[in-house]
């Protein structure tokens, strides 16, 4: 109810942006509900991507590509963090 009333209300205002931001939400609004019944992201599997390209980029020129397989199986036995 809360979002339906914001993006009824952001409509009938006169400010462009709040207008395209209601739009925006309207059209992903079972998405964004859906969301809050069944709390389920990609967000881990996205993280273990980034590391993923993150050791590719450091190990450019390797030619071991068995090692390289056994470093991205190790990516969640380790205690640190990728910075930078």
């Amino acid at each position: 109810r809360f979002l339906d009333q914001w993006i009824a209300e952001a409509k009938a205002s006169d400010v462009r942006m709040l207008y395209g931001m209601a739009k925006t939400l309207e059209r992903h609004r079972d998405g964004l509900l859906n969301y809050y019944r069944f709390p389920i992201s990609t967000a881990p599997l996205e993280g273990t991507n980034n590391k993923i390209k993150t050791m590719k980029r450091q190990a450019y020129g390797f030619r071991d590509q068995e090692f390289f397989k056994l470093k991205i199986m190790a990516i969640h036995q380790c205690r640190y963090s990728f910075t930078g």
